[in-house]
């Protein structure tokens, strides 16, 4: 599933298509999310005849903001979604859901932002403008920290997230960090290289984490995240930019996927492990990620 480093790297490569005026939408009829169809009319009432003027970001959502209407599109990648912009007329196939049409200019229909997805997981629905965060499906997401970063104080208040929402939580520090509701965006690739930078144990109970794992932790998110950033994403199936092209982090990784290779921090005679916790696979040095007893060394 493509996680925030992904979501961010599509929005920034889709911004050719600011200023481009909507003349026709077209959906597949087809249902994507939790078996919901896609409302035609509703995308049509956001986005036909005005110019997409805003592309924003909360977590792995997408949000789509046109010039005169009080409705967004909100658009989330589910596990295989694709959202890219290409010439108009381009062959398609039966895994494209949506499609917004742009006016050229000389009054022809010439590129087509589309939305892809075989597995059918992800959504494309509407939300009212200016009231985004109290849609369903982003009314409980936590911390951006991204958002966190741009407004300033960003790693400490990603700290004091952390804190509050892991207290009393019994599950497993990865298993809470996949919760959106504490931190929104960071799924499983970008938790398990955090955690590891952070050096600490994914299956130790989220309640046990202290105050300053937990600053660790928000600094080795930032990091991890930033980094991705900067190399596109990462790219392991079917995640490409809005410009078409692959992310190029994979090269980058430290743990995830390199199950019995050599734990790459220096002086660590360790061997990254996979496991799997409550179904999502987890990569991690048993060495050097300790557990509550020792989580404080650096």
């Amino acid at each position: 599933m493509p996680e925030l480093p992904e979501v961010e790297t599509v929005r920034r490569t889709l911004a050719p298509a600011l200023g481009g005026c909507v003349t026709k939408v077209w959906t597949s009829g087809k249902s994507l999310h939790l078996g919901r169809e896609v409302d035609a009319s509703a995308l049509g009432d956001a986005a036909r005849g005005a110019k997409l003027e805003a592309i924003e970001r909360i977590g792995k959502y997408l949000i789509l903001a046109f010039s005169g209407r009080d409705q967004v599109v909100l658009v989330h990648l589910g596990m295989s979604g694709r959202l890219w912009l290409q010439r108009a007329g381009a062959e398609t196939d039966p895994h494209v859901h949506v499609r917004f049409f742009f006016e050229g200019r000389g009054g022809d229909i010439d590129r087509e932002l589309r939305f892809r997805d075989p597995r059918r997981f992800g959504l494309v629905t509407t939300a009212r403008r200016g009231f985004e965060r109290e849609h369903p499906a982003l009314s409980r997401l936590g911390v951006d920290p991204l958002v966190a970063r741009a407004q300033g104080g960003g790693k400490s208040r990603l700290a004091q997230a952390l804190v509050s929402g892991f207290r009393g939580r019994t599950i497993p520090l990865k298993a809470a960090l996949l919760d959106q509701r504490t931190v929104a965006g960071i799924g499983n690739i970008y938790a398990s290289e955090a955690l590891f930078e952070a050096r600490l144990d994914p299956a130790l109970p989220a309640k046990a984490l202290t105050t300053s794992g937990a600053t660790r932790l928000a600094r080795a998110i930032d990091d991890v995240l930033l980094r991705a950033l900067e190399n596109g994403g990462t790219s392991l199936r079917d995640f490409v930019a809005g410009d078409g092209t692959s992310g190029q982090n994979a090269e980058y990784l430290r743990v995830y996927d390199r199950g019995g290779a050599a734990c790459p921090r220096a002086r660590c005679k360790g061997t990254i492990e996979r496991a799997v916790m409550q179904g999502r696979a987890t990569y991690f040095c048993p060495r050097c990620q300790r557990r509550a007893s020792t989580a404080e060394t650096p």
